[in-house]
């Protein structure tokens, strides 16, 4: 039974990821838009540049026209937040993206938005698994793309202009053409130059790219933009004096920092950066959204300020609900996407980082030194991360352990209270806090740790993993 998770459908392809599975969610999708009633609202389709991208979102386009289902074809590759936006500003009820954004390049997969550009959420994800579980070869309905075409029941649309147009509209032009920054983008063979680059030199950014080319192996790494992947990117920032480098992940909707220094930013600095920056610079007031493994730097900020931190589980769909339901000026992860309140309700990489580079125009200050302002005003917060590939014998087991029997490991630090929301989450009385839950994209036992110092974090996943006899 295909399964979907946090980050939509993924699977290896050749694997799950096959027409037949590819066309079944297609299906799946018409039959619940037309049980809705918004069939006729018509539905958004685009596509990465991942290995059978292209392929598969005409196959789903089919399906959709076979269905009588109106579909607007993103005509060339895209980030996955313009498909998003797109959605949001055709006023559709739904819409897709064929990728499998940060994942290995042997997979791909099929994210499904909602009204709004944002994420599905557990509801319409558990309504599409039902009904695939269901569907019967002879209930799939297709009709050849170009006859779609002539029909009119497919036309392809070109919304690259109106995305750019928007985010340049939501940033201080003139504060970022006074700075005439040097800035270094690494798509990571993915989606984000033409975007970010025209974006960048619009506001009179002297701009270079490297990793840009087509590349389905995305240069043999992950694409995902992390310390250990953006070598080359901190390197070339160092060496060329640039003000900031700029990463993205295969699909765009995530993003990596290297600052001035050549030091790598984390994701959980970038969103408190911008925290701080949207509340002490632009005057902005509102809540923030993180999930579990995010930093609680972020609470510490909100409290100074006068607002409040929500944590919500892993997920940007609830990252997003909660948005909506607060009020919130900003929500993020630890693993790289934000949004920002009045943009999609989902995670933007390319409108991330031009926000940072307006920040550090409006401010005067480098990223650097505004890291180190934030650790002087609120102390310090290091995260140690662990990602562990894990047999099946010994996932049953420590699922057992950790959720059905709720063993705790030895308590190095007095507890204040656990949570089993989103895996198991133990939360400290000096601030610091762990968390293990299993990935909902990748089969992988994902631990976090916060501590105040890089030492404690460090020590404490080693003493979690030796507990449950997990090792690296």
């Amino acid at each position: 039974m295909l399964k979907f998770g946090t980050g939509g459908w993924r699977a290896i392809i050749g694997d799950e990821f096959i027409r037949t599975n590819i066309i079944k969610v297609a299906q799946s999708l018409a039959v619940l838009m037309k049980r809705e009633k918004v069939d006729h609202h018509g539905i958004v389709i685009g596509y990465d540049k991942r290995f059978l991208s292209d392929k598969a979102s005409r196959w789903i386009a089919e399906v959709f026209a076979g269905n009588g289902v109106a579909v607007n074809f993103i005509e060339k590759v895209s980030p996955t937040p313009l498909i998003m936006y797109t959605v949001k500003s055709f006023a559709c009820d739904y819409g897709l993206a064929v990728t499998a954004s940060h994942n290995p390049a042997d997979y791909n997969g099929i994210k499904i938005f909602t009204k709004g550009g944002k994420d599905a959420d557990l509801m319409v994800t558990a309504k599409l698994e039902s009904i695939i579980e269901e569907l019967h070869e002879e209930d799939i309905l297709t009709m050849p793309f170009e006859e779609g075409i002539k029909r009119g029941i497919i036309r392809t649309v070109s919304p690259f202009n109106d995305y750019v147009d928007t985010i340049i509209s939501m940033i201080d032009v003139e504060k970022i053409r006074n700075r005439e920054l040097k800035v270094l983008v690494d798509p990571m063979y993915g989606v984000s130059k033409a975007a970010l680059q025209t974006v960048l030199i619009t506001v009179r950014c002297e701009v270079d790219v490297i990793n840009d080319r087509h590349d389905t192996r995305f240069g043999g790494r992950m694409p995902s933009p992390t310390k250990e992947t953006l070598g080359k990117l901190r390197d070339m920032v160092r060496e060329g004096n640039y003000d900031i480098g700029i990463g993205t992940d295969g699909d765009a909707d995530r993003l990596g920092i290297i600052d001035e220094e050549g030091t790598y930013v984390t994701s959980n600095d970038i969103m408190s950066l911008l925290y701080y920056y949207l509340l002490k610079y632009k005057g902005w007031r509102g809540p923030v959204v993180r999930n579990i493994s995010t930093t609680h730097l972020l609470d510490k900020i909100a409290e100074d300020f006068g607002q409040r931190c929500y944590e919500v589980p892993v997920g940007f769909k609830h990252i997003s609900s909660k948005m909506t339901e607060t009020g919130a000026i900003i929500g993020g992860e630890s693993s790289g996407g934000l949004t920002i309140k009045g943009h999609i309700k989902g995670k933007d990489g390319i409108f991330a980082a031009a926000l940072l580079v307006e920040m550090i125009s409006v401010t005067g200050k480098r990223i650097h030194e505004m890291l180190t302002h934030l650790q002087e005003k609120y102390g310090s917060f290091y995260m140690h991360e662990e990602n562990l590939a894990l047999t099946a014998e010994k996932e049953l087991e420590l699922k057992e352990r950790l959720f059905e029997k709720k063993e705790l490991p030895e308590e190095f630090y007095p507890v204040e209270k656990v949570s089993y929301e989103d895996g198991m989450k133990i939360y400290y009385k000096n601030g610091g806090w762990i968390v293990a839950r299993f990935s909902g994209t990748e089969k992988l036992l994902r631990v976090f740790v916060e501590m105040p110092t890089r030492r404690e974090a460090k020590k404490l996943a080693e003493n979690f993993l030796e507990h449950y006899g997990i090792y690296n």
